[in-house]
């Protein structure tokens, strides 16, 4: 029944909707200057889509006519979700014009704000946009003052949070943002099905032999497949985020895509030899542009975004790690059950048949999956 359960979890898995790599999330830059409080708020329009019906005439493509038709019920919408305060006494909060602008996973309204807090010093911010839809939502803010800049991530379990506003807290930064690149990871399933995908083969015999390698030759397999695309994503998330390098997102997402269509066929058929590493060298300096897109929101400032980066790529390795310390041993106790080879064969072949779709749909931008 356990090894039932466990076939069961991969399935849902490796079946899960293609757009699942990118969770939603929000982008809040606030600006503080005394008992004054200026910013933006950028949100995806998919996501306000989905609870107010934005598309008027129901043909899946939002206008910008729609859009400006609905700003005033926008604003209401994200407004009753936002509070400021200052010392336990609320700001006055207002939203002015709106625009739209284009990141890199879709077009988000930009909402202008403005604040007047009665006691300026200790800033208050209560955070439950989406809250009531998708408990997965999470809120990037960013505060400047006085030429800092502080940053964290709101979400469910950290809806209301308090900042200073004469020195930023550098510490719960880098834990902010390592929460992020752990969350990230764990809710990327394209990174994940790629590395689980080239560790799959680990602990069997290689082709042509007939000897299971011990556990202390797997670990070593491992180590050199995970340190490749650790090393590789780590250097394209940096030259990324610090803008000294860019790809196209749609260019990006498809050879992601493709990386674990080739991952999960090497499964199958002996594509690549014993060059596992190397692969996943080569395709993870494209995964480190992927990771790099859920920070390009912020716009951070140079001298925050190294902080953030360095959280959110220690976060993106402990919630990997996390995964193979999982995935490893018990694949090596299966490895000789007729289990584990079934479970290979399949998992690697629906893995390779829904990253074709993601394919797909992130190459071509047609509709494969249902939303």
């Amino acid at each position: 029944m356990m090894l039932r359960a466990l076939l069961l979890c991969l399935l849902a898995l490796v079946t899960l909707p293609a757009q699942a790599h990118k969770p939603s999330d929000s982008y809040l830059t606030l600006d503080a200057d005394g008992a004054e409080i200026s910013g933006r708020w950028d949100i995806a329009l998919r996501d306000l889509d989905f609870v107010l019906q934005l598309d008027g005439d129901g043909d899946g493509a939002l206008t910008w006519d729609e859009v400006r038709s609905r700003h005033g019920e926008i604003a209401r919408y994200a407004l009753a979700r936002l509070e400021l305060s200052a010392a336990g006494e609320p700001c006055t909060l207002a939203a002015g014009a709106q625009q739209v602008d284009h990141h890199t996973d879709g077009a988000y309204t930009v909402l202008s704000l403005r604040a007047t807090c009665p006691r300026p010093g200790r800033l208050e911010i209560g955070y439950r946009l989406f809250a009531e839809v998708d408990p997965q939502h999470r809120g990037l803010v960013q505060l400047r003052h006085y030429g800092h800049a502080t940053s964290a991530i709101f979400g469910p379990d950290n809806a209301r949070q308090s900042f200073t506003l004469d020195a930023p807290d550098r510490a719960g930064q880098l834990l902010d943002y390592g929460r992020l690149g752990v969350w990230h990871i764990w809710v990327g399933f394209d990174h994940i099905m790629f590395l689980l995908s080239l560790l799959l083969p680990a602990v069997v015999a290689p082709r042509g032999t007939s000897t299971p390698p011990p556990f202390s030759a797997v670990c070593t397999d491992a180590v050199k497949v995970v340190t490749a695309f650790t090393v590789a994503h780590s250097v394209t998330l940096a030259l990324s985020s610090l803008h000294l390098v860019e790809l196209p997102t749609r260019l990006v997402e498809s050879v992601i895509a493709a990386s674990v269509v080739l991952a999960a066929l090497n499964n199958l058929f002996p594509l690549l030899g014993g060059r596992r590493a190397p692969v996943a060298f080569a395709f993870g300096l494209v995964h480190g542009f992927g990771f790099a897109g859920v920070l390009a929101g912020l716009g951070l400032p140079q001298h925050a975004m190294v902080l953030s980066l360095l959280g959110f790529n220690l976060g993106v390795e402990l919630g990997q790690l996390a995964i193979v310390a999982i995935f490893l041993p018990f694949a090596f106790l299966i490895r000789e059950t007729r289990f584990y080879s079934r479970l290979a064969w399949s998992g690697s072949a629906l893995a390779a048949l829904l990253a074709l779709g993601w394919l797909a749909e992130r190459a071509l931008d047609v509709q494969v999956f249902p939303a």
